[in-house]
């Protein structure tokens, strides 16, 4: 094992929210970590929807949580989650789903974890 002085260097500090401005509606994605089988990153949306007929049907389970504003997320079957500040939901692998509501003030601030299904 190495020393602690050495794994020191291995530490990272980032930010959540270290996004560039933007004005009016729209969203962005901020990388935060990824390895084999897991992805991490925050995503800012302001008023932002899924576009029409369009659904997110993703080979990862993705586990996402609000830690800012509010979000809505509708699945393919009708059922709509509304996700206040510290809500989070689990999402299985290949559940078609959408953005159907962002609060734009303040901006709906995602914390989204993609992990590669079991087996």
């Amino acid at each position: 094992m190495a020393a602690p002085k050495e794994r020191e260097r291995d530490v990272v500090r980032g930010s959540l929210t270290g996004f560039p401005p933007f004005h009016g509606e729209g969203e962005r994605t901020l990388g935060i970590l990824e390895r084999e089988g897991l992805r991490l990153e925050t995503i800012l949306s302001r008023g932002h929807v899924s576009p029409p007929g369009f659904w997110y049907d993703q080979d990862e389970d993705e586990w996402v949580a609000v830690l800012q504003g509010e979000g809505e997320i509708e699945f393919d079957g009708g059922r709509r989650e509304r996700l206040h500040q510290g809500d989070w939901v689990l999402l299985p692998a290949g559940l078609r789903h959408r953005v159907s509501h962002t609060s734009s003030d303040p901006a709906c601030l995602w914390l989204a974890l993609f992990l590669s299904p079991r087996g």
